[in-house]
């Protein structure tokens, strides 16, 4: 069977030359959708709503299928030229089906997300991880544009991971291939949400580098962390993390210096098992730009073997609040037509 709808469910395309594909990022903390223009580009009609995952999976997937509509109906698509949906949801997921299996940042277990949407929108879905979109997005339009192997990995409420060989998403034996932020950085470190100790989600995550943050300010000294603090521990964000370090708060700066040497751990490790052309690095923390990526490429470099760290590019995202969308929307355009 094909990814995406079974073949004897699958509604045909809406008359004319397909104009627009509806791509969805479905994150722990966020939801995004737009229309991608079909040969490929930046979405327009893009709207956002909060998950509040705690509202159930029937709750979150109505507030998707509003959203589309609502993107559908700003282009004037709803009457058609949309070839299809194609969602990224946080995995792992079973693609045959459209079923989401397991997520620990959104409490969802054996969820039939395709279904669920294809039922209420009438077209063509196709599931795919959200850090594997994330990735193809930038390997097709964005920083990883021509990349013969790419490597991808999101820094958001959680770590994600794609990996891309070939043009193609390298999805492993059980789908599961890419959960970079499940590598270990310390085999008897932090308890990360997945259940295992050590993850480097549970150090790099943007709220693990805010909690992170919190637990060293009784040594911090002068910090405007500590001002925070002392309104409302919940403002201590990765946010505001990286801001204060970008506005020169020297204890901030050791948090995200300290945070990029733990990515490097995985980053390195990465680097051994693929020997990518590229890591591409985006989500919300990686906004901190050089005060992240300087010490992070130091560090892959004194870790990693030279010829493989030289070889490999570390950048961060082209298309950091798009990147999703456009990789759901390629899955789409792939699983109907087999090329973009």
């Amino acid at each position: 069977m094909r990814e995406g709808n079974p073949p004897e469910t699958d509604p045909p395309v809406r008359k004319g030359a397909p104009r627009w594909i509806a791509g969805v990022d479905i994150g722990g903390t966020n939801l995004r959708a737009g229309m991608v223009p079909y040969g490929g580009g930046e979405p327009a009609a893009v709207v956002s709503a909060p998950t509040r995952a705690g509202e159930g999976a029937e709750e979150v997937v109505a507030r998707v299928v509003e959203m589309i509509r609502a993107s559908m109906e700003a282009v004037g698509a709803e009457g058609g030229g949309v070839a299809g949906v194609g969602i990224g949801a946080p995995g792992p997921l079973d693609r045959e089906r459209g079923i989401v299996t397991e997520t620990p940042n959104l409490g969802w277990r054996e969820v039939p997300l395709r279904d669920m949407v294809a039922e209420r929108i009438a077209l063509a879905v196709a599931t795919e991880n959200d850090a594997n979109c994330a990735a193809y997005g930038e390997w097709w339009l964005g920083a990883g544009r021509g990349a013969e192997r790419l490597v991808g990995l999101t820094l958001g409420t959680g770590i994600g991971g794609g990996i891309v060989l070939g043009g193609e998403i390298y999805h492993g034996a059980s789908g599961a291939a890419g959960e970079a932020g499940h590598m270990s950085v310390h085999f008897a470190g932090r308890r990360c949400a997945c259940g295992s100790n050590g993850c480097v989600e549970a150090y790099a995550s943007g709220p693990a580098i805010a909690a992170r943050a919190v637990e060293g300010l009784g040594t911090a000294g002068d910090t405007s962390l500590a001002t925070l603090v002392s309104e409302d521990p919940a403002l201590v964000t990765a946010e505001a993390v990286c801001e204060a370090a970008t506005a020169g708060d020297g204890y901030a700066r050791g948090v995200l210096e300290e945070t990029a040497r733990i990515l490097a751990v995985a980053v390195a490790n990465l680097i051994h098992l693929f020997n990518p052309d590229v890591i591409v690095i985006g989500g919300g923390v990686a906004a901190a730009g050089d005060l992240l990526f300087r010490p992070l490429r130091a560090e892959v470099s004194r870790r990693a073997f030279r010829s493989a760290a030289g070889a490999c590019r570390i950048v961060p995202a082209e298309l950091p609040e798009t990147a999703g969308m456009i990789g759901a929307a390629a899955v789409l355009k792939r699983m109907l037509h087999g090329s973009l």
